[in-house]
């Protein structure tokens, strides 16, 4: 049920090469937290910083409906438009299997000819999911839930 980008699984693999480091990161901030192009920017410095490191980067997301592990860049540049468009869900653990079997919609709608509809994973999902797919380390743009005063 995961769909995992080929440069990922293959680093995952032992049976392709050797192991490979790679790092989940969540993509609540690509398609909420920052606006569009800074979101994009931000992305594609992360992923040259790990890159320049050796670690292969797999942003973690919900696409129409099924959960990638590590996206293309044609897949980061929809996202990253995705949240202003309004074709982005904010999803932690309770959402994912509503969202899978939903298609990738909370509410049932499609939003056919805008784009894929896109479940921008939480800390909490990124982590399941990352887990999931064997990937022990992740990066998120920071952390919610806690708020005093």
């Amino acid at each position: 049920f995961l769909n995992f980008l080929p440069e990922v699984s293959d680093a995952l693999s032992s049976s392709k090469g050797g192991k490979k480091p790679v790092v989940a990161l969540e993509s609540t901030i690509i398609a909420h937290g920052m606006p569009y192009p800074t979101n994009l920017e931000l992305m594609k410095d992360l992923s040259d910083i790990f890159r320049s490191k050796e670690v292969i980067p797999a942003i973690i997301a919900i696409k129409n409906g099924v959960p990638h592990i590590g996206l293309t860049e044609e897949e980061i540049l929809d996202l990253s438009q995705s949240g202003q468009e309004g074709r982005a869900t904010k999803v932690t653990t309770r959402d994912l299997p509503f969202l899978m079997a939903s298609g990738g919609s909370k509410n049932g709608n499609s939003h056919e000819g805008k784009g894929h509809v896109w479940g921008a994973t939480t800390v909490a999902s990124t982590m399941h999911l990352a887990h999931l797919a064997g990937i022990s380390t992740f990066v998120t743009g920071g952390t919610g839930g806690v708020h005093r005063g």
